[in-house]
């Protein structure tokens, strides 16, 4: 249950609250089990689909073959940027810590669609699966945007751990999915102050608006109506956001490889 206890003990009030009663929520309904193994990133994709993908995604998007090697080509020592610890890898500073900020994250959701794709839960309909199946290529596409963006800064493909997730139950994915769909809204729109290439920053917004619809529908299926609640969407109709730091900690509960953001005072 850890990855949704320390929801509990966000800084976010708002966020708290829901996230409580998350909590409460997982205890009284959900026999959680713990026969899930901790799973890589490194996942059964094809090669050539990804590349294929990949190229697509970037046409689509309006990024330019130029812009995208800005930081694949930075003139700058890795060592520099990322530091790699035994479970603990740091996400570096300026624009290369916010893409590999993204990245981790885009790791973790793409992880976790694959999982549920590759052993759907009990009783899931033909519409859902392909619903959860849309959203786990969408997921990938962005996981690979930004390691290809990041090239030799990007940080090492990170291992997941979603043993607090039963992947037989329908409502355990729901509210899974729903921490990590809300959560990486979040986390995107505390970093649109931070980034300073305005390509990215363009991308960044774009991936954030389709996070946003995969969270929306989410909560939807969770509770018809609910697509955007107090926890998400302020009285003055405006997203929350979170810090890099806050973020992180509660990311972190899900994976067995730690990140850090020293450059933003975090440390796992």
């Amino acid at each position: 249950m850890l990855c949704f206890f320390t929801l509990v003990i966000s800084n976010n009030n708002i966020f708290l609250s829901l996230s409580y009663n998350t909590f409460i929520h997982l205890q009284k309904t959900l026999k959680v089990s713990h026969s899930i193994p901790p799973m890589k990133t490194d996942l059964k994709e094809s090669t050539s689909q990804i590349n294929t993908a990949r190229r697509q995604f970037l046409r689509h998007a309006g990024i330019s073959a130029a812009s995208l090697g800005i930081l694949a080509t930075a003139a700058c020592h890795k060592g520099e940027q990322i530091r790699v610890k035994p479970n603990k890898i740091d996400i570096g500073k300026d624009d290369i810590s916010i893409l590999n900020y993204a990245y981790a994250f885009e790791q973790l959701e793409a992880a976790f669609y694959t999982q549920l794709i590759q052993t759907p839960y009990t009783g899931i309909t033909v519409d859902e699966l392909a619903l959860f199946t849309s959203i786990r290529d969408q997921e990938i596409l962005h996981r690979e945007f930004f390691r290809a963006s990041l090239g030799a800064n990007a940080i090492p493909a990170l291992v997941t751990d979603f043993t607090a997730t039963d992947f037989t139950s329908k409502n355990s994915i729901l509210i899974t999915a729903k921490f990590l769909e809300d959560l990486g809204i979040l986390a995107y729109i505390g970093t649109c102050g931070l980034i300073k290439n305005k390509d990215y920053l363009t991308v960044t917004a774009k991936i954030t608006s389709v996070e946003a619809r995969h969270a929306a529908l989410i909560s939807n299926m969770i509770a018809p109506g609910s697509f955007s609640g107090s926890d998400q969407v302020n009285a003055y109709g405006l997203n929350n956001s979170l810090s890099i730091g806050e973020v992180l900690y509660l990311i972190n509960t899900c994976l067995k490889t730690k990140v850090n953001a020293v450059y933003y005072d975090y440390q796992a």
